[in-house]
């Protein structure tokens, strides 16, 4: 049963669910990393042009043992990365890139859907998890996903700060 997994596993559970997909038609897969995904990172890559990689990064912090509706509300943000090594490593290329996709979303491209730049979608349910994986996953697919391949340019977020 899903309620039984660690807090991290469950998430993984629901990401793949909810986003696994889309990320898969873009040419994004799950990096298998079974560590990282134990300390709540979960990286989505792809091989871009010019020896890049796009990288979409959720970053769980976990408040809770096993019971998403108890306790403190559980959270994650999703970090845009354009890299020229496939672990995503700062490096001084001209086109590494390391960016929130809250901050990519509302300041650089004004589209206020989210409260603030630098926001962390919060949950204590499966559903609200589901909601908020959903949300973030669209604003991936619609503007992370350009912008990493260069498809989608911003004033801002092309600059690599």
């Amino acid at each position: 049963m899903l309620n039984q997994q660690s807090p991290q596993d469950f998430f993984r559970t629901i990401l793949v669910t909810v986003v696994g997909q889309a990320y898969h038609a873009a040419g994004y897969t799950l990096e298998d990393a079974p560590i990282k995904w134990a300390g709540g990172r979960f990286r989505f890559i792809k091989a871009l042009e010019d020896e890049l990689y796009g990288i979409i990064e959720y970053q769980l912090l976990a408040y809770t043992d096993t019971q998403w509706s108890s306790g403190m509300p559980s959270r994650f943000k999703v970090t845009l990365i354009r890299a020229d090594n496939v672990g995503g490593a700062t490096s001084n290329h001209p086109k590494f890139v390391r960016y929130d996709l809250s901050t990519l979303v509302v300041e650089d491209f004004g589209v206020a859907i989210l409260p603030s730049i630098n926001y962390w979608w919060v949950f204590k349910t499966q559903d609200e998890l589901g909601k908020a994986l959903a949300e973030a996953g669209h604003l991936s697919i619609g503007y992370g996903i350009p912008w990493l391949s260069g498809e989608l340019s911003s004033d801002e977020g092309d600059s690599g700060t």
